[in-house]
């Protein structure tokens, strides 16, 4: 997103174990508090204009005028679309501050209204028919509303420069457009005329550059791919162009640079360093979205960066930021959040795009896990503070949306977990997979989306989890409390959460046994109930035991304590379940060594069934629906046929 995230002077300054404030840089708390004010000027309109959902936008071509040195547009958007009802007029989201001289269609001029609520609205002669394709051309000038700061220009090196930065509303306040998160622009072309010395970079291939005569020129930008109207962006001044390829198979790798960042050894080793670290998402990610095209930057002065599809404008030219937005083209570019409350799914990977950069690519493995420390204590700084996801009550909170804290870096460090729990292998499989599916790829997506594909892909649900760390606030804290009897280590799990909103965190937990020998053991305890017992087979005397050793999971305070009075359970393993599930006259229970108390609880907490047993437990007398069991001081929900 909008990166007005970016990057650390210092790594390890920034992430300082320290409050929200101090752990955030300067340049990011600047360029956030300018995304901040650019959501301000239209979150009352949600995600989604109802007024716009009458047709789908598949082609849009902007043939417009600029010159950088001058705050004006002027020119046409020619918009075509297809019903998918009879209708009788046509909304586009467009300021009323842009001055609209005409709207044609097959030849004759259309009456519309310019709304208040930043809108055009556009009546038909007849009404059209449903599932038709149909087209009309808007033409329109102006000087574009300053509010979003979506449409800006300045001087760089003396030179004229002006720039587009769309996110999340301020399409509308140079082009008239669609700019819900539903509706992909199938295909888009851009046609800039200004002044020849300058030139134009946008999203897309280069189709042409015709000089038009009486020093004007002609740049035409075409864009295959579907896209969002946020990611519609272009920049003009006298860029140095410098094209290249990357990738295997190759293709287009096209930089639009200042002269000076031209003259500046270190940016251009890192704009070079850009083709490693594609090669490194394509192994993980799989194959760039945008190959038909491009990938490359256009440099802007809104600083810190954004993942314009196909080119992200840069500010600066850091790698993280390169990481990061680079990240954004599979996570927000080819796969976009279908609504501003799943902001996570853009910037929560983008940020776990850095920690692959980081941990492959940059860092030492100590630094790496130093690193994670700093962004575990400072997500775990506030024992709540909010949820990733941005509940509609948010809505009016800006400083909810693009929370550092919350949106960015706990985000990334839940696909972190994500990834903890699934397995290498099979985590990076799942991500392809969500960018392959045919009903998400070029589209959008919710959490409720990710979890379904996911789900698909291996079997796991993270419905709980997402319950937990998604919607939830805060973290957990654990004690860990271990003996060892001969070659029999025994551990109990105790966790406390740090807000009223989770009541328990279902996490495999990461352990690592040393031996005084230097052996070593390694565990992940299925930790799915508080108090919850766990005996292990360790064939060395244990010297230490380590919880959360490379920061896999979110905790703090955690402490691990040898307790030589622990009970052994010796009637619990790590194997312990219930089945069938659904269950309809027996209900089975592996894993017990003897004949063990359990009690049945109903959904809303009452008490139906108690007992003892050794793995056979009679419900044909429960009434269908939802049950929790607890035995062995484990708790298991079932469903009852």
């Amino acid at each position: 997103m909008r990166k007005f995230y970016l990057l650390c002077l210092s790594i390890f300054a920034v992430h300082a174990l320290s409050a929200q404030n101090s752990h955030e840089n300067i340049e990011k708390k600047g360029l956030i508090k300018k995304e901040m004010k650019s959501y301000a000027a239209k979150m009352t309109a949600g995600n989604i204009n109802p007024n716009t959902l009458n047709y789908d936008l598949q082609y849009q071509r902007m043939d417009v005028s600029i010159d950088p040195a001058v705050y004006n547009i002027s020119g046409s958007v020619t918009s075509h679309f297809k019903p998918n009802q009879v209708m009788s007029n046509i909304y586009f989201d467009l300021n009323n501050n842009m001055n609209v001289s005409q709207v044609s269609y097959h030849g004759q001029n259309l009456t519309f209204q310019q709304l208040s609520t930043k809108e055009l609205k556009i009546n038909f002669t007849t009404a059209l028919a449903a599932n038709v394709l149909d087209s009309l051309t808007i033409q329109y000038n102006g000087a574009p509303s300053t509010a979003n700061n979506a449409f800006f220009n300045g001087t760089q090196g003396g030179t004229a420069v002006l720039s587009t930065l769309n996110e999340p509303y301020g399409a509308q306040d140079w082009f008239p457009t669609k700019q819900s998160l539903n509706d992909k622009i199938e295909k888009f072309d851009i046609k800039i005329t200004t002044p020849s010395q300058y030139s134009v970079a946008a999203n897309g291939k280069l189709m042409s550059e015709t000089n038009l005569g009486n020093g004007q020129k002609r740049t035409f930008w075409r864009t295959q791919y579907p896209v969002t109207a946020y990611l519609v962006a272009i920049s003009v001044t006298n860029f140095v162009k410098l094209n290249d390829t990357m990738g295997t198979p190759p293709f287009p790798f096209v930089n639009y640079i200042f002269p000076s960042t031209n003259a500046d050894a270190g940016s251009m080793a890192n704009i070079n360093w850009t083709k490693t670290v594609m090669d490194t998402f394509e192994n993980y990610f799989g194959p760039y979205p945008f190959r038909n095209e491009k990938y490359g930057h256009m440099e802007f002065q809104a600083g810190g960066g954004m993942e314009h599809q196909t080119m992200s404008s840069m500010g600066s030219w850091s790698k993280q930021l390169i990481a990061h937005e680079l990240a954004h083209q599979w996570f927000g570019d080819k796969v976009t959040c279908g609504a501003w409350n799943d902001i996570w799914l853009n910037e929560g990977f983008a940020t776990f795009g850095e920690h692959v950069a980081y941990e492959k690519l940059i860092m030492s493995n100590a630094d790496f896990l130093n690193y994670l420390l700093g962004e575990k204590n400072y997500i775990t700084s506030v024992a709540g503070g909010g949820s990733v996801y941005v509940p509609d009550s948010s809505l009016g909170n800006i400083g909810s949306i693009f929370n550092g804290r919350l949106t960015y870096s706990k985000g990334g460090y839940v696909v972190r977990m994500m990834k903890w729990i699934l397995g290498d292998t099979v985590f990076y499989q799942a991500l392809k997979d969500y960018h392959a599916r045919p009903n998400l790829a070029y589209g959008y997506a919710k959490t409720s989306d990710l979890n379904a594909s996911f789900l698909a892909s291996t079997g796991k649900d993270f419905t709980e989890f997402f319950n937990d760390w998604i919607y939830g606030q805060g973290h957990p804290s654990y004690d860990i409390r271990w003996k060892q009897v001969g070659n029999q280590v025994t551990f109990k799990a105790s966790q406390t959460q740090s807000h009223s909103s989770v009541g328990f965190f279902e996490m495999p937990l990461p352990i690592k046994v040393t031996g005084t020998g230097g052996q070593t053991a390694f565990f992940a305890l299925n930790n799915t109930s508080n108090n919850q017992y766990f005996t292990e087979t360790v064939s060395f005397p244990i010297s230490s035991v380590q919880f959360n050793y490379e920061y896999q999971i979110l905790e703090r305070n955690s402490t691990v304590t040898q307790d030589n009075t622990l009970s052994t359970v010796d009637f619990i393993t790590e194997k312990f379940s219930i089945y069938p599930n659904p269950a309809k006259n027996e209900l089975f229970v592996s894993g017990l060594k003897k004949e063990t108390e359990y009690q049945i609880f109903t959904a809303d907490g009452r008490l139906v069934k108690k007992g003892k047993t050794d793995k056979k437990i009679d419900i044909s007398l429960l009434e269908k629906g939802v049950y929790l069991i607890t035995v062995a001081n484990s708790n298991f929900k079932f469903v009852k046929e």
